[in-house]
């Protein structure tokens, strides 16, 4: 297959990330209103924007976690240069759980001060599971044994890529077992799961600089 086959299926994912990623602000909404439709004052206004920090604490993490996944979605396609349909079916499946986000975070936001309900909590870790899985599945699917990797790629970074991306599941499953148990806690797991991943993925930039890809691949 020619090395841009992949060029449309990044495309057609940047986009589905973008919109995902846009649904979460819509649950973002502040009342400037009194109920005899004056305005509220100053400290009326701090009040809704105080109440409103559930929802932006939900808003911010899966904010992050996707834009974490989107940036090591572009990454791992500077490898991968080929596809083909398994490849596809797996990339559609990881795309309809990232635009499903939106759905879970907008759940937690309304429970994630009330630590005795678990639902949500549960509902959106699991979601993050799945997301790392199918994440996971994508990966390993293409790179092994070079299947659909570009040619003369250092598999030294290609098993160092494998290795970081092993975690990702099993982090998302005790963030289902703090879920079971209590909601804040859960969010900031998820939250530090988040930052964890942005400086593991700085890191690992920061390697793959220093140890020469092929060209096509360094370039593009």
């Amino acid at each position: 297959m020619d090395e841009k086959d992949t060029n449309r299926l990044e495309a057609f994912s940047d986009g589905v990330f973008a919109v995902a990623i846009t649904l979460l602000v819509l649950d973002i909404k502040f009342s400037p209103f009194k109920a005899n439709g004056l305005p509220k004052d100053d400290a009326l206004m701090w009040g809704e924007i105080l109440r409103q920090g559930p929802t932006l604490f939900a808003f911010i993490t899966s904010f992050f976690t996707i834009g974490i996944m989107w940036l090591n979605h572009h990454r791992i396609f500077k490898h991968i240069k080929r596809y083909d349909t398994t490849l596809l079916f797996l990339n559609i499946l990881l795309l309809m759980i990232i635009v499903f986000i939106p759905v879970p975070t907008s759940l937690l936001a309304q429970y994630i001060i009330y630590p005795d309900y678990h639902t949500a909590a549960i509902l959106y870790a699991i979601t993050f599971l799945a997301m790392a899985t199918c994440f996971n599945l994508i990966w390993r699917y293409a790179s092994y044994n070079g299947r659909l990797l570009g040619k003369n790629v250092d598999m030294h970074v290609i098993n160092r890529i494998s290795r970081q991306y092993a975690f990702g599941p099993l982090l998302y499953l005790i963030g289902i077992a703090i879920a079971l148990f209590n909601t804040p806690l859960s969010v900031v797991f998820s939250f530090l799961l988040a930052i964890f991943f942005a400086f593991s993925e700085i890191s690992l930039r920061r390697n793959n600089l220093q140890t020469p890809i092929e060209s096509d691949t360094v370039s593009k």
